[in-house]
């Protein structure tokens, strides 16, 4: 059952992947949190701190933020 679960969330990442590849094609998105996300969503890391935005009790939330820095 483990390497079932194991192997369905490599697939389910693998998915996330491509439909942000997609995104960022159909949006013409080429930003670097784009590309950081699809550099880390391709690899097998994990990163506690991976999301670009604070924690809620951290104070600011991610509609909150300011966009216009991307690169």
């Amino acid at each position: 059952m483990a390497d079932r679960t194991v192997a369905e969330l490599k697939q389910k990442i693998a998915q996330a992947r491509e439909v942000i590849a997609h995104l960022m094609d159909k949006a013409a998105f080429n930003g670097a949190e784009a590309h950081r996300a699809l550099e880390y969503f391709g690899s097998d890391m994990f990163d506690r701190d991976f999301l670009p935005w604070p924690h809620t009790e951290e104070g600011l939330r991610p509609e909150e933020l300011n966009a216009a820095n991307d690169d």
